[in-house]
């Protein structure tokens, strides 16, 4: 809570083999054209290369960045370090899917010093990636989490998703079950959204699938956490639980704590601790804009105190540690407010911190809408 807000680097790998029918983040699946993204990366790089400080977080996501090849991920690393400070101990993220790991390429991450791993199994239900639009089995997962760990990796992370159309409590229990038995250092625990536009957001639109529904949904989100609590893991962010405080998610915690963050690549947002910018959506786009000499930058914006104060609210109150008490004492009758909340079981404060319950999680979102000035 202390620490310095080092900045965070983001790199955006936009390619897939295919797109998950659930999935509305930018990425393509034409793999021809991961050397044009590389070049135009490295020029973005050069943009940036004095505007930021000291890097204690590095995160290559996606899309699927466990499709670089070798000597592709090597001449990466290598373009950051040479152009950017990193701090000795950064935390260096890597997501990948269950598929794509091999022992070889599990040791060319060793090599170049990628130290935590974040794998998308999702679901360990053949049917629930089937639906889901996976492309590996739930075999592949338990053989890649072995494969992970066989390489010595002490920091891996797993990606579920819950909350699909039909969805039992047994079931997803059964996943969380599984995933719990090979003790990852964390794990992200996703609702399932239809997004409008992906396969699944349109077959909905069509009413051939159905949402699970909001209570049913309450219901496994409050499951999920308590089951995850009692068998160790802190459930820190509203989709994240670690299994102790050194497992948190280090790059994450850049955007909750409001810390700076820099996202290289199409699509990729940054914020520099008073204004924001984001990348054009569009990989030609992105590579044309940089062969000639510009920055991809699609908008930005500058905040106001107001605005960094909101946001503080909305970031803070979505993560165990809340907020300072000083930032909600900003708000107009917030002694009232606060009382409120704290009746109805969704806050509690501790010390000088506004810290959201377990039921407060479910209506996160809402929140900081009651510290509004």
């Amino acid at each position: 809570m202390t620490e310095p807000k080092l900045s965070g680097l983001y790199i955006h790998f936009p390619f897939c083999l295919r797109k998950c029918r659930y999935c509305d983040f930018f990425s393509i699946t034409s793999l021809v054209l991961i050397p044009a993204w590389l070049e135009a990366l490295g020029r973005e790089v050069l943009f940036y290369k004095d505007r930021f400080g000291h890097f204690d977080t590095l995160y290559l996501g996606g899309g699927t960045p466990s499709l670089l090849e070798g000597q592709q991920l090597a001449a990466l690393l290598e373009s950051l370090r040479r152009n950017f400070r990193f701090s000795a101990d950064t935390e260096i993220t890597l997501e990948a899917n269950p598929d794509d790991i091999t022992a070889e390429k599990l040791q060319i991450y060793r090599d170049l010093d990628v130290n935590r791993l974040s794998l998308g199994a999702q679901s360990f239900d053949e049917a629930e990636l089937r639906f889901l639009g996976r492309r590996h089995t739930a075999r592949q997962a338990e053989a890649a989490i072995e494969m992970i760990r066989a390489a010595g990796f002490a920091n891996l992370g797993l990606d579920l998703i819950y909350g699909l159309p039909g969805q039992t409590e047994g079931t997803w229990f059964r996943t969380l079950k599984k995933a719990v038995s090979f003790r990852p250092e964390h794990l992200s625990c996703y609702q399932l959204t239809l997004e409008p536009g992906t396969p699944l957001g349109e077959k909905q639109a069509r009413g051939e699938i159905k949402p699970l529904g909001e209570e049913a949904e309450v219901a496994l989100f409050l499951a999920t956490s308590q089951f995850l609590e009692e068998r160790g893991y802190r459930h820190y962010e509203i989709s994240n639980f670690a299994r102790g405080e050194a497992y948190c998610s280090r790059h994450n915690r850049k955007y909750w704590r409001h810390a700076p963050y820099l996202g290289l690549g199409p699509a990729a947002h940054s914020f520099d601790g008073r204004g924001r910018w984001w990348n054009c959506r569009s990989l030609a786009e992105y590579c044309r804009r940089l062969a000639e000499g510009q920055a991809p930058v699609a908008g930005r914006e500058t905040l106001t105190g107001e605005q960094l104060r909101l946001e503080a609210l909305s970031l803070g109150l979505r993560t165990r540690e809340g907020v300072d008490l000083a930032v909600v004492r900003q708000s107009a009758g917030w002694e009232r407010v606060l009382a409120e909340l704290q009746s109805a079981g969704l806050v509690a404060v501790a010390g000088n911190r506004v810290l959201p319950t377990r039921q407060g999680f479910l209506i996160a979102d809402r929140l900081p809408l009651c510290f509004e000035d």
